[in-house]
């Protein structure tokens, strides 16, 4: 689109209206120096297109935190919506720009913003991304993690679609639902459809339901092909009994939710114990 700063009106109290201007122009395509310029000559940082589009908007979408910063520095809306409903965060999370997501976090940002038919959380957006960092800081920051999306049901339900073991492991790790359900449907499901044996044994592991069956009355192994590793796997657990390890590590999850991990690191108990008790990985640093 054209760059034009003519035929501008104020906008309720989001800013002001105009086609696509410098500003937006400079914060796409990263050029921090002729962003600060731009705004140091008074240029509007709440300046709108015609989808709602703020320049911050833009600077998400490329994952730009430099652009980011200068815009909140200078007064940047930080939680103003597109017409599909977006924030800066949800655009930085789909990008999987971390230092983005921090920035916006540090400047008030809503981690659960009211969703619409149209858009996804930000936890949801990470999780598509496949970004197992955005997706612990979003945790960390109390992003709901039974957030439903129309479309997707909850965020464990779109990393498991999507492949992404390691954000499945961060949402199981902080509590996630296990058998939350969409349509009947479990993220299981979802794992058997894509084929992840390492990610099959990980819902198992933290209480995934085997015999679930979905709207169709299919369980998770009808979505596998027979004598595949998936399919394989999950004969497995439906022809034998979880291990002790396995039923102890799920009721104490029952019983401690969330919190799971940081009594058992306060209980005084050996380390293989510990280990015995609960489900153990290396965590990803931010």
């Amino acid at each position: 689109m054209e760059v034009t700063a003519a035929r501008r009106s104020f906008l309720c109290d989001i800013g002001f209206w105009a086609d696509r201007t410098a500003l937006h122009e400079a914060a796409s395509h990263g050029r921090a120096l002729q962003l600060k310029q731009l705004i140091e000559n008074g240029a509007s940082v709440n300046m709108v297109t015609v989808d709602n589009i703020t320049p911050l908007h833009e600077a998400c979408i490329q994952a730009h935190p430099n652009c980011a910063r200068l815009l909140l520095e200078a007064g940047a809306q930080v939680d103003v919506r597109t017409i599909h409903g977006s924030t800066p965060l949800c655009n930085a999370c789909a990008a999987g720009s971390l230092e983005c997501a921090k920035l916006l976090l540090d400047y008030g940002a809503k981690v659960n913003p009211s969703l619409t038919a149209l858009t996804a959380s930000p936890l949801h957006e990470a999780c598509i991304q496949g970004n197992p960092q955005v997706v612990r800081l979003l945790i960390a920051s109390g992003a709901k993690l039974e957030a439903f999306d129309v479309h997707f049901g909850p965020p464990l339900h779109i990393a498991c679609a999507k492949g992404h073991l390691n954000c499945v492991k961060e949402l199981l790790t902080a509590g996630a639902n296990v058998n939350a359900v969409k349509f009947h449907e479990i993220a299981l499901h979802h794992a058997a459809r894509v084929s992840m044996v390492e990610m099959i044994e990980l819902l198992v592991e933290f209480g995934a339901n085997v015999y679930a069956s979905d709207n169709l009355g299919r369980k998770p192994i009808d979505y596998t092909t027979p004598a595949s590793p998936s399919y394989t796997c999950l004969r497995f657990y439906e022809s034998n009994p979880l291990s002790l390890q396995q039923l102890c590590r799920i009721a104490v999850r029952r019983m401690l939710g969330t919190r799971a991990s940081e009594v058992l690191s306060q209980l005084n108990i050996s380390h293989r114990i510990n280990s015995y008790l609960q489900y153990c990985d290396h965590p990803i640093s931010l």
